[in-house]
């Protein structure tokens, strides 16, 4: 197993409105100020500072993230490996009748949550952290998660879209070709192609939602600037970035950079 989980913070003064955001990685988000809301047609969800906000893969919403009332948002974020996931389950059988969480769930955090959440992601955060102690952290979370009635689905095979994703996502800003990732894959460039035609996909789309997914994470947690952003996720141009993440997620990448 690679990293178990992924820790973030997510902080801005701006008040913002993502387009379509899709869950790529099971999550648990604790609001520590501002409030943020999940937005669909049919209604929404609201989750103030203090609550939980638990997002299984493959989930799909609009989000806004509301300084107010604070005067600044600010999110801690757990996202886990589906090979975690799939740990949980084999070592924590006795959850398997709890229906796995659909769309999203919430949940007060109360000391006992905080006291766990912390300690993983320092865990994860840490250079100093054994592998061991990193996947312990992360499962402690699941648990505590587990116990209070939310499980995430057990992960299954991944398709050949998500391991293009996963293949390219440390590295947005390589030259990567048909022909570089089929070999990573050892197959050929008509096999992964047609593979990923059978999911509805394709290598450019793949490639634009992570070099998309990567700067709007970067945007909302650190203070590079635009234009390194725009590099560091494989555009050359700044301003061809910047109408592709308008056209992604309804907004300029500017508005989050007052």
């Amino acid at each position: 197993m690679g990293e178990p989980a992924l820790s973030l913070q997510i902080a801005t003064t701006v008040h913002h409105r993502i387009h379509t955001v899709t869950v790529r990685m099971d999550s648990v988000g604790w609001v520590v100020s501002g409030t943020k809301h999940l937005v669909t047609p049919g209604g929404g969800h609201r989750y103030p500072r203090g609550r939980v906000f638990v997002l299984p893969r493959g989930a799909q919403w609009e989000v806004v993230n509301d300084p107010a009332p604070q005067g600044r948002y600010v999110a801690r974020l757990l996202c886990f490996a589906p090979e975690l996931v799939e740990q949980f389950h084999r070592q924590f059988g006795q959850f398997a009748a709890v229906p796995p969480v659909q769309g999203c769930a919430g949940l007060a955090a109360d000391a006992t949550f905080e006291d766990s959440f912390t300690r993983a992601v320092a865990a994860l955060e840490s250079d100093a952290s054994s592998q061991a102690l990193r996947e312990h952290r992360a499962l402690e979370v699941l648990l505590m998660l587990a116990e209070a009635g939310i499980v995430f689905a057990p992960p299954g095979e991944l398709g050949w879209a998500e391991r293009v994703r996963r293949l390219v996502g440390p590295s947005p800003q390589a030259d990567w070709t048909v022909e570089r990732i089929a070999a990573a894959f050892a197959t050929s460039a008509s096999t992964l192609q047609r593979r990923l035609a059978q999911e509805g996909e394709t290598v450019s789309q793949c490639l634009r939602d992570v070099r998309l997914e990567t700067a709007l994470v970067l945007l909302q947690s650190s203070t590079l600037q635009v234009s390194e952003i725009a590099a560091r996720c494989g555009y050359e141009s700044h301003s061809r970035f910047s109408a592709a993440f308008r056209e992604r997620f309804g907004f300029p990448p500017s508005q989050l950079r007052p």
